[in-house]
């Protein structure tokens, strides 16, 4: 099994880290202005999404990103709109950015 700082380097973690909170920062703004996003919850499921990505191998989808994607993701998807205080869209992105990354930073 490939631990998750085995496949990422430490700056390109930070870097992934920023291009998250600041997209989900900035999408946040865009589509909820007066309210205030606060915590590292997206940056949490982008880690989440990314080390399930960083498992792939030969090219053929793991198991744990399909149950990340239908429980994690598929419960937030679910939860949009709700009043419950979370930044249901933060987690969303967060998954979607840790996507792109695994499978842009993938060695062959």
């Amino acid at each position: 099994m490939i631990f998750l700082s085995e496949a990422v380097e430490s700056q390109s973690f930070l870097i992934m880290i920023a291009i998250t909170a600041f997209v989900s920062g900035l999408l946040h703004v865009v589509l909820f202005p007066n309210t205030v996003l606060l915590g590292a919850s997206g940056i949490v499921f982008m880690m989440i999404v990314l080390s399930s990505v960083a498992g792939m191998k030969d090219g053929k989808i793991p198991l744990t990103l399909i149950l990340v994607i239908i429980v994690y993701l598929g419960g937030e998807i679910l939860s949009i709109g709700s009043k419950d205080g979370i930044a249901h869209i933060a987690h969303i992105l967060g998954g979607i950015c840790g996507a792109g990354f695994g499978l842009v930073g993938r060695r062959p």
